[in-house]
């Protein structure tokens, strides 16, 4: 993709980036962090007088603390993508004004899980603050031209809706189910928006940005990846079905590929109408493997329960 045709790009999808952020800004609601938070059930801890924290405290189970550490993690990092984005989109007109709408939405992700976890003591706040340290240390840092970009992160935003909310469903607690629905809300509109943005830039270079998605659904992973212990803690958390290869199939790309038409487009040619034929052979596959997946989960459940009634 050469940088004529991002900026061409660039150029062309400006009017859809401001009818998209005017939209979005006419249907979402604004929210406070503060209002997600059970205050009435903080103290001090032993810097203060208090006391420290200990695992009794968390009425988390061990499923529920790795997926909201992994998720607030990831939130953790929004400086790093806002810096790839905006090195992207730029800072000027429509693409300017929507990157700090995003990151400033984006912001209250992270305050709010945070308050909610250090105020309920569900997790213990010393290794979180030493992990937040470290994962933002490392920072974020991609590869990926503009199409690319916004490709990803149209999968990546309704991935983290459906990883949000299925863990607000797994801890168990009504506030944090209502949080965690709350910011998967904004999740969903941000998915919205990219993915509009998709669907004009297939108007202008379908080539492109076939190649570009497919690049994207091929080598998807979530932000959070680089963190300690990323892998082991997806496994828990695909384990426990707040996040597998069946959901990400089912309720990530395979919906936006429907919303794309990208298997009934007519104006392929040449290495777009090979990215799409490469489309269709990967997701045959992770349909397969995530059949697979969901068998070797029910043989292993039904272990685990033989045991538990002997």
């Amino acid at each position: 993709m050469t940088d004529k045709l991002v900026t061409n790009l660039l150029h062309e999808l400006e009017p859809v980036v401001e009818q998209n952020l005017e939209r979005h800004l006419a249907i979402t609601k604004d929210w406070n962090p503060h209002d997600y938070v059970p205050w009435s059930e903080g103290r001090d801890f032993a810097f203060l007088g208090g006391e420290d924290w200990a695992p009794e405290q968390s009425r988390l189970d061990p499923v529920a603390k790795v997926a909201m550490i992994t998720n607030l993690l990831t939130e953790d990092n929004l400086p790093s993508y806002h810096r790839e984005i905006a090195t992207q989109f730029g800072l000027d007109g429509p693409w300017g004004t929507w990157v700090g709408r995003w990151t400033a939405e984006e912001g209250r992700h992270g305050i709010a899980l945070r308050d909610y976890l250090v105020v309920t003591r569900g997790v213990d706040p010393v290794e979180l603050e030493n992990a937040r340290m470290a994962h933002m240390t490392a920072g974020h840092v991609v590869e990926k031209n503009m199409l690319e970009a916004i490709a990803y992160v149209s999968f990546q935003e309704l991935a983290t809706r459906v990883s949000h909310r299925n863990t607000g469903k797994a801890t168990g607690c009504p506030i944090a189910d209502q949080l965690l629905a709350r910011i998967a809300t904004d999740e969903n509109l941000h998915m919205i928006f990219y993915r509009n943005l998709v669907a004009a830039a297939f108007e202008s270079a379908p080539n492109e940005t076939m190649r570009a998605v497919v690049n994207e659904v091929r080598d998807f992973s979530m932000p959070g990846a680089t963190m300690e212990g990323f892998a082991r803690n997806s496994v828990t958390i695909a384990k426990a079905g707040i996040y597998d290869l069946r959901l990400h199939h089912d309720e990530v790309v395979a919906p936006i590929l429907r919303m794309w038409k990208v298997f009934e487009r007519d104006d392929l040619s040449g290495d777009g109408a090979k990215a799409r034929d490469e489309l269709a052979e990967f997701m045959a596959a992770l349909d397969a493997q995530a059949s697979r997946f969901v068998e070797q989960r029910a043989r292993l459940r039904e272990r685990q329960a033989a045991r538990a009634e002997v």
